[in-house]
């Protein structure tokens, strides 16, 4: 396929496979981030990739999943897989402007379709500013895991995450916090890393351990095209895409390819081998970092545990309120709207033609550039939504964050690499 096969991927009948179909001893996997509420949020953070999906959607003011799509949704997620063990993830916008019935009614819908032997299990997605106590309580009895967005201490978090009328939001996130902790209620730290923070990775990092008592963090690139709120990825102007190291290829030039918020490539280098350190020496075996976790097991020769570093992407599908189904969350666009749950049953657009095009084009649109790379198989070119630039000779279809992944691996990899070793021998001395 072509280096824009991910774009070409759009023309595929949406046919499924045989692996759609249940067989015996068949193990179908996949998941979908439902957006029950659509984009609707309490905040008004600027680098949000979802908020302007009112418009480009044409939703409605007050977006919600009916129950009929509700149920239909849950039902077909629960008897599309094969599994013992079934994860449902809510999303936004903000999921808890739902309400709290709305999400007991949820776990009730789950209760009533999950085969014995299933279990069922839930993560929210959340700023925490409506987690209250009643909250708190039904996530605890209920076995939700929270992902809780804050991006650093006060100062960084305020700098683009505030609400609707412009006021930070910094202590209410930490009162949610709080509020969770004295639930008992486990919860993961999500840090959209920016342009802003990423110039101080120890004062975010040794917050979110130290202050926060974070255990578990997610870092997340803040990756944006300057036209991302109307244009698809791989739709881009291909005439106005530079090489690798022009300036316009980095954030804050008048014709940068990105936003002015997005991470600056080698920031996000810089960032990841300072905490990476950090890490290594304070923390290991008692915080896990998503990105350190997967490279670690990838080096051991594992498969990557994340889909931006897989070799292969597609089992990740989205979901929004009316029951449209995307290729993925990062490309709910309509050229990559595969259809409605009222039509098929999430199983045949998971396993379809169209959607298996276009996960092998992750690996299939990679530029000669990046096949030569010496950490190939610890990248596979990130997340193809990031693709925004073309190899230093013109070749299009490179990360956007490639000099910065580059980076990391060039100055972690002997680091990485004893870690395997000795993970290695433990896993063999309990055999």
């Amino acid at each position: 396929m072509p280096h824009n096969s991910v774009k070409h991927s759009t023309r595929l009948d949406v046919i499924p496979l045989k692996t759609a179909e249940k067989h015996p001893n068949s193990q179908r996997r996949f998941h979908v981030m439902s957006k029950p509420g659509g984009s609707k949020c309490n905040l008004d953070c600027q680098y949000c990739f979802y908020l302007h999906k009112d418009e480009l959607l044409h939703q409605p003011k007050q977006p919600m999943m009916d129950d009929t799509t509700l149920e239909a949704f849950i039902k077909s997620y629960i008897e599309s897989q094969d599994g013992h063990e079934i994860v449902f993830s809510w999303q936004g916008g903000e999921p808890t402007l739902l309400g709290l019935d709305y999400f007991k009614k949820i776990v009730q819908l789950q209760n009533k379709y999950r085969p014995s032997g299933v279990k069922i299990e839930n993560d929210l997605q959340t700023n925490g500013i409506l987690l209250n106590d009643e909250w708190c309580q039904f996530l605890k009895d209920n076995g939700f895991l929270v992902g809780l967005s804050i991006d650093g201490p006060k100062e960084l978090h305020d700098k683009y995450r505030v609400t609707r009328s412009g006021k930070p939001t910094f202590n209410l996130v930490m009162a949610a916090a709080k509020r969770l902790q004295e639930h008992h209620v486990p919860f993961n730290s999500l840090v959209v890393v920016n342009r802003h923070n990423a110039k101080h990775p120890l004062d975010v990092y040794r917050f979110l351990t130290k202050e926060l008592g974070a255990t578990y963090i997610q870092f997340t690139p803040c990756v944006e095209a300057k036209d991302f709120t109307t244009t698809a990825p791989q739709f881009w102007n291909e005439t106005m895409i530079p090489n690798k190291g022009s300036e316009l290829a980095k954030p804050g030039h008048p014709m940068s390819i990105v936003t002015d918020w997005s991470v600056d490539p080698d920031d996000w280098g810089n960032f990841l081998n300072t905490v990476f350190v950090e890490w290594v020496n304070n923390d290991l075996g008692r915080v896990l970092v998503n990105l350190f976790e997967t490279a670690v097991a990838q080096v051991m020769g594992k498969e990557s545990q994340l889909c931006v570093t897989a070799e292969f992407c597609g089992k990740g599908l989205a979901m929004e309120h009316n029951g449209d189904v995307f290729s993925c969350d990062h490309y709910v666009y309509p050229e990559y709207k595969l259809g409605n749950i009222h039509d098929r049953g999430l199983n045949e657009f998971a396993f379809s033609i169209r959607q298996h095009g276009f996960g092998m084009a992750k690996r299939d649109s990679l530029p000669s550039y990046c096949k030569s790379c010496p950490h190939l198989k610890l990248c596979w070119g990130e997340c193809p939504k990031n693709r925004l630039i073309n190899t230093p000779n013109g070749e299009p279809g490179l990360n956007y964050l490639c000099s910065g992944i580059r980076a990391f691996f060039d100055e972690s990899l002997p680091m990485l690499t004893g870690l395997s070793v000795l993970l290695q021998r433990q896993e063999n001395t309990q055999k």
